[in-house]
C-alpha cells in the first residue's frame, strides 16, 4: 500500500497546526480560525497519524492504514470546520491503532508492547472525552501520556540490549503509575492532577538517565551520537516540564501553562522525532537517507528558541515569546528541508 500519501496528508495538519500556534501567540495569520484546534491538530492529526503509519507498517497488515487515513481525514475535516466529523475520524483512528496495539500484545507479551498500547489507550480515550463535549485542556493530560508512554515502551525496547538489570521494570512501574493517576485526576479534576502527572515525568526522566541506551551511544559518532544528543536533550525539557506543572493545579490561564505543555511537546516529543527521524524513515517509506551533521543545525535551533519563548512565559515578554514561538515553527521546517535534501542526496549517491 503507498505510504507517502499519509505522511503528506499528516504533514497538512503540522504545517496548519503550526500556523495555528503562532496566531495564538498573536502573529497576524489567517489561521486565526484555527487556533482553537491547535492541540488537536499537532497531537491527533500529525503525532497520531505519523505513529500510526509506522505502527501499520510494522504491523504489516492492510487493515491497520485505517488508522492513519483516518487520523489524516480528521485533520482536514477540523480544518474545513468539520469539528464533530473531525473529531470522530480522529477517535476511529485512535480506536484502530489501540486495535494494532493489542494485537502487538498479543503476539510479543512483552511490558515495552503492554506499556504502548496503554499508551493507545490513552490516547483513545482523550479523543473519545473530546468528542463528548470535554475541552482540550481537560484531555491534554490523556494525549500527553499517550505520547511519553509511547516513546518510554520504544526506549525501554531499546534498554533490552543494555546489560539484564532486575531493578529496570520495577524502578520504571512508580513514574508510569503517576503518569497515569495524574492523567485521569486531571479529567476528573479531582486532586494535585498536574503536581503527580509532573513527579511522574521527573521520575521517569531519571529511570531514562539511567537505563537508556543513549547513554552510552552518545559516547560513540556520527548518526548513533546525533540521536543520543537528541534524546538527552529532549529528556532535559521533559524534566523541565515536570517542574512547572505542578503550578497548574493553582489553574490553567496562566503563561506556566504554555510553557510546561511545550517544554513537553516541542522540546521532548519533537527532540524524540528529530532523533528517530533518519531511522524510522528509511524503514517505513522505504527510502534511504543520508546522515550529515547538519542535522545539528535545526535541532540546536529548536532548543534555543524555546528557550527563549519559555522565558517569555516565565518573565512574562511577550515578544520573546512570540518571537521563540516563530522560531520554533522555523525550526521544524528546517528539519523537515534537511530531512528532504539529504534523501535527494542518499539518490544522488546510490
Amino acid at each position: 500500500m503507498p505510504r507517502k500519501p499519509f505522511l503528506m496528508l499528516g504533514a497538512v495538519s503540522l504545517f496548519a497546526g503550526l500556523a495555528a500556534g503562532l496566531a495564538r501567540l498573536g502573529w497576524d495569520l489567517p489561521a486565526l480560525a484555527w487556533s482553537d484546534i491547535h492541540g488537536p491538530l499537532m497531537i491527533c492529526g500529525f503525532f497520531g497519524t505519523v505513529i500510526g503509519l509506522e505502527r501499520a507498517v510494522a504491523l504489516n497488515r492492510s487493515w491497520g492504514f485505517a488508522a492513519p487515513a483516518a487520523t489524516a481525514a480528521g485533520g482536514i475535516a477540523l480544518l474545513a470546520g468539520w469539528s464533530l466529523h473531525g473529531a470522530f475520524l480522529l477517535l476511529a483512528g485512535s480506536l484502530v491503532f489501540l486495535a494494532m496495539a493489542i494485537v502487538v500484545t498479543r503476539r510479543q507479551p512483552e511490558p515495552f508492547t503492554k506499556l504502548m498500547a496503554l499508551g493507545a489507550f490513552c490516547w483513545s480515550l482523550g479523543n473519545a472525552l473530546w468528542l463528548s463535549g470535554l475541552m482540550v485542556s481537560e484531555v491534554v493530560a490523556l494525549w500527553a501520556a499517550f505520547l511519553v508512554l509511547t516513546i518510554a515502551g520504544e526506549r525501554l525496547e531499546l534498554a533490552r540490549f543494555l546489560p539484564p538489570s532486575k531493578w529496570r521494570l520495577p524502578l520504571m512501574a512508580p513514574a508510569l503509575l503517576m503518569v497515569g493517576v495524574g492523567a485521569a485526576q486531571s479529567v476528573i479534576a479531582t486532586g494535585p492532577a498536574w503536581t503527580v502527572f509532573g513527579l511522574g515525568l521527573l521520575a521517569l526522566v531519571a529511570w531514562s538517565l539511567w537505563h537508556d541506551v543513549a547513554r552510552r551511544t552518545i559516547r560513540q559518532t556520527g548518526l548513533p551520537r546525533y540521536v543520543a544528543v537528541c534524546l538527552i536533550s529532549g529528556y532535559g525539557w521533559l524534566g523541565l516540564a515536570g517542574i512547572l506543572m505542578p503550578t497548574l493545579d493553582g489553574g490553567l490561564a496562566t503563561p506556566v501553562y504554555d510553557a510546561a505543555l511545550h517544554a513537553l511537546f516541542v522540546g521532548f516529543v519533537f527532540s524524540m522525532v528529530f532523533g528517530h527521524a533518519p531511522m524510522i524513515l528509511p524503514a517505513v517509506l522505504g527510502i534511504r537517507l543520508a546522515y550529515h551533521p547538519v542535522f545539528y543545525l535545526p535541532l540546536a535551533l529548536l532548543h534555543l528558541s524555546l528557550g527563549l519563548r519559555l522565558a517569555g512565559d516565565l518573565l512574562d515578554l511577550s515578544g520573546s515569546r512570540q518571537w521563540g514561538g516563530m522560531i520554533n515553527a522555523l525550526a521544524i521546517l528546517l528539519f523537515i528541508v534537511v530531512t528532504l535534501s539529504r534523501v535527494l542526496a542518499a539518490r544522488r549517491q546510490a
